[in-house]
């Protein structure tokens, strides 16, 4: 997608210099800053400190860690030690292990004086996968905005929660990529923004990224949402996730349930969107996903440009007060009114899932 009318990919192999290349979103929407990543501990870095974020651009820069990682040092231990340190940057997201263990089976066989073009090619693959699920999970959600508008013959006014657009993989995002579609195909639509607290993704992030596609968007403070179905002014909800279960059971950004549950009393559709990639195949009770815990910091400060634009980060807490930041949390499969997935839209169900992906 495009900034300042440029396109771009939110990472990407310089093949001269031999780094990986990242949009800095820990400074975004203030700064437009391309970063290097010279070593697997500068991925590691980038995914704890949230340079990028996502579950699939998680996944995405999870593999060109390891192709980091060989270059480094071809040494399997190295490359095993490095694999474990990855997957423990941020326990929450499912891309994450997934890529990793999908690059270390491939690199099971192979040897030494060939892992790195393997390595380089297995990351290049999953996020031009990626690319192509996202646009796929763009085309089905399409659909559904397209029957909305041809009923409602008006403006279809779409509520989204933090930023599960193409910052948050590698182009087109999952929960924006049919907004995009729709927008291209000249459907009017309206985003509202979930700022999005403690960290501001829908703020900083999903109205950036909707401004420089000429999205007409309005940000909205978290709590809002409700009142706004309550006086019909939300057509439907269109949210990604870092982790979805075989049940259907979505993780997501902390507040995404409350969403959930004012869509319901509402009658408003609520869609999650996903590549399969970020489906847990494994865990079927919700409470055994790991919530990850963040720094209070990230709520008892925030971030903004003062007066002469230099970017700085205030207080606004008591110093004694204590602050708890839970970065995640879990909808129930019964208040999702469907899955938005590359393959298709089902039901968020057991059956809904193995019949989509014959299982």
């Amino acid at each position: 997608m495009k900034i300042e009318g440029k396109e771009y990919r939110t990472i990407w192999f310089e093949k001269e210099k031999k780094v990986v290349k990242i949009i800095d979103q820990t400074k975004l929407p203030h700064q437009f800053i391309i970063k290097d990543l010279k070593t697997v501990k500068d991925a590691i870095n980038a995914i704890k400190t949230m340079e990028v974020r996502g579950a699939p651009l998680i996944g995405g820069t999870a593999a060109y860690g390891i192709v980091l990682a060989i270059l480094e040092n071809n040494d399997l231990e190295f490359i095993k030690k490095s694999s474990e340190e990855l997957i423990q940057s941020r326990p929450t997201a499912i891309n994450l292990q997934w890529a990793v263990h999908r690059m270390n089976n491939k690199l099971s066989l192979i040897n030494s004086k060939d892992l790195f073009d393997v390595a380089l090619k297995e990351a290049e693959e999953i996020c031009n996968e990626d690319v192509k699920f996202c646009e796929n999970i763009g085309l089905n959600g399409l659909k559904i905005i397209e029957e909305i508008y041809n009923k409602k013959k008006d403006t279809v006014n779409i509520l989204t929660h933090c930023n599960a657009g193409w910052l948050a993989t590698i182009n087109w995002g999952t929960a924006t990529s049919p907004i995009y579609h729709a927008h291209k195909k000249g459907i009017p639509v309206h985003v509202w923004v979930d700022e999005t607290r403690p960290r501001n993704q829908g703020a900083n992030l999903t109205s950036y990224e909707l401004n420089e596609e000429e999205i007409p968007n309005t940000i909205i403070a978290d709590n809002t949402g409700g009142i706004l179905m309550q006086r019909g002014e939300v057509d439907m909800c269109i949210v990604g996730t870092d982790r979805t279960l075989s049940t259907g059971d979505v993780c997501n950004k902390i507040g995404t349930y409350l969403k959930a549950l004012a869509a319901h009393d509402n009658n408003v559709p609520f869609y999650v969107a996903l590549p399969s990639s970020t489906i847990d195949w494994n865990i079927k009770n919700y409470k055994d996903i790991p919530i990850e815990e963040r720094n209070s910091e990230e709520l008892s400060h925030v971030e903004g440009v003062d007066e002469d634009g230099s970017v700085k980060k205030f207080l606004i807490y008591p110093k004694k007060s204590k602050a708890m930041n839970l970065a995640f949390d879990v909808t129930p499969a019964k208040y999702v009114t469907g899955l938005i997935t590359e393959k298709g839209i089902c039901e968020a169900s057991s059956e809904g899932l193995k019949k989509l992906f014959n299982k």
